[in-house]
């Protein structure tokens, strides 16, 4: 394991932040204490560097990030092989991937009280360790009679997204710095991202569909279930070996203000009834909901728009898939080098809401053209977009709700996106079965115009933003060793400063 001493540092925020005395201690795995053992000095808690560590971590969430996603998706992209395969109804293949959003909605609380009460690592080791364990139940499940199983067994890969969704703002607020915290929190969604477009593109190259000949069919699922169950096994000890708390020090001066408050300051209840209380949270949950549930209906029900007007395509309907989030994996990450070089939140999240709203248009009313190159032209511009605003409600959620924990406000995103994405799928589905694709989408045009609505009605107060700009601008001076000054006096300035 590498050490995160002082030689595992990188250079971080300079001249106005002197050298500490001791690391600070941490409290109830979210809010340190008033001072750590020995370290009297006051300007030890304006101390702020960038830890080597962060990027071993970052990769290594999004890699297991990655392999829960393609999870995800593994069973909606051959909906017509599985339901073959198990001998069940579309349905019934549907809900292999919206038990993801059902058992979200219960268990985020739970798991965002886990989160600040325990820590991050532990939530780490839980999100990789259910998501193995998850991959390994559904290798018992290859046989045609054994739908239960495997159901089950993305039950449990369900459960593991919860200790996963909501960590993307919370590593990188803790672990980087205020110019890369929104490129960093872009790159942790990216792992999702990047498993879903594996799980558009990998499944159907390994399970081709072959109704005459079921054990074939079972052999090649599992080369992919025990291919999946490997990796994530390897990724669970890699968590538990790369990750840590937190950073020895600080990574900026937002973070050093959060870790000088006493733990008996924070109240899980409390900040729950805060961010409730944030008109423009509320405005944010449900406007990422409906954009976000949308993302999920279209990714679950993509396969039966394609081969509803491109009959065998199966594997194009993958590529297609593969196209949008690819596209929207590189929305992300310019979104994200935006937001950390403009700091403009709401303007850039509604313009990227309302350009998807026109890319959702353009992709319902060609769909049907008999183009499929027209398909992938237009699902990659929705992609762009569309995924490429994931990140952008993160992390405008933690400007507008700092100091409040990002994997409270993230939790309650993801939440709202799961129970959106559940009545769209439901209603998508049965739209696109009853009568047509173009039905269905329109369905969510309608939804997302709303979003652009409500986007529109936020007020921006990008809280983090100032607090860091607002202490960057203080005249700190170090403090000598023999001061009289109590070790509460530099605290009091900061937080009065702001």
């Amino acid at each position: 394991m590498v050490e995160d001493g002082g030689e595992e540092e990188a250079e971080g925020e300079s001249g106005e932040m002197p050298a500490a005395a001791a690391p600070l201690q941490r409290c109830n795995g979210f809010l340190p204490g008033k001072e750590a053992a020995g370290g009297g000095r006051p300007e030890a808690r304006l101390e702020t560097r960038l830890s080597r560590r962060r990027l071993a971590v970052l990769a290594v969430f999004s890699c297991y990030s990655l392999v829960n996603a393609f999870q995800w998706i593994q069973y909606s992209i051959l909906s017509n092989v599985f339901a073959g395969f198990y001998g069940v109804s579309f349905t019934q293949i549907d809900w292999l991937s919206m038990v993801y959003m059902v058992a979200y909605v219960p268990l985020i609380l739970p798991a965002t009280w886990l989160l600040d009460a325990r820590g991050l690592r532990l939530t780490a080791l839980l999100g990789a360790g259910l998501n193995a364990l998850g991959a390994w139940l559904k290798c018992g499940s290859l046989a045609p009679q054994r739908y239960p199983l495997t159901l089950a067994a993305q039950a449990v890969c369900a459960v593991a997204q919860v200790f996963i969704l909501g960590l993307p703002s919370r590593i990188a607020s803790v672990w980087f710095g205020p110019t890369e915290v929104s490129t960093a929190c872009a790159v942790a969604v990216l792992g999702n991202q990047l498993g879903t477009a594996i799980g558009f593109l990998l499944p159907p190259v390994l399970v081709p569909n072959t109704p005459n000949d079921v054990d074939l069919m079972a052999h090649n699922i599992g080369i992919m279930f025990y291919g999946t169950a490997i990796v994530s096994t390897l990724l669970f000890f890699l968590t538990g070996v790369v990750f840590e708390e937190k950073p020895k020090y600080p990574p900026s001066h937002s973070q050093a203000v959060l870790q000088t408050k006493p733990p008996e300051d924070y109240s899980y209840k409390q900040s729950i009834i805060n961010l409730f209380k944030n008109i423009p949270f509320i405005l944010l949950l449900i406007s990422y909901g409906i954009m976000t549930g949308a993302f999920y209906s279209v990714s679950t029900l993509l396969n039966q728009m394609i081969v509803t007007h491109y009959e065998g395509e199966e594997v194009n309907a993958g590529r297609i898939g593969l196209t949008l989030v690819v596209a929207g994996m590189v929305g992300s990450i310019i979104c994200g080098l935006w937001l950390d070089y403009t700091k403009t939140y709401k303007q850039t999240t509604l313009i990227v809401y309302i350009l998807s709203f026109i890319g959702l248009l353009v992709f319902t009313f060609t769909l049907d053209l008999g183009y499929l190159i027209v398909v992938f032209v237009t699902g990659g511009v929705l992609g762009f977009f569309m995924t490429g605003y994931l990140p952008l409600g993160f992390e405008f959620a933690v400007e507008i709700t700092y100091p409040e924990s990002e994997g409270t406000s993230s939790g309650l995103l993801n939440a709202s996106a799961q129970i959106f994405g559940i009545v769209f799928t439901l209603v998508q589905g049965k739209l696109t079965t009853d009568y047509s694709p173009r039905a269905g989408n329109i369905f969510l045009c309608a939804w997302i115009f709303v979003g652009i609505i409500l986007t529109a009605l936020i007020k921006s107060d990008l809280r983090r933003h100032n607090v860091n700009s607002g202490i960057m601008n203080l005249d700190v001076k170090a403090v000598p060793v023999d001061s009289p000054v109590e070790p509460e006096s530099t605290t009091l300035k900061i937080q009065s400063a702001l």
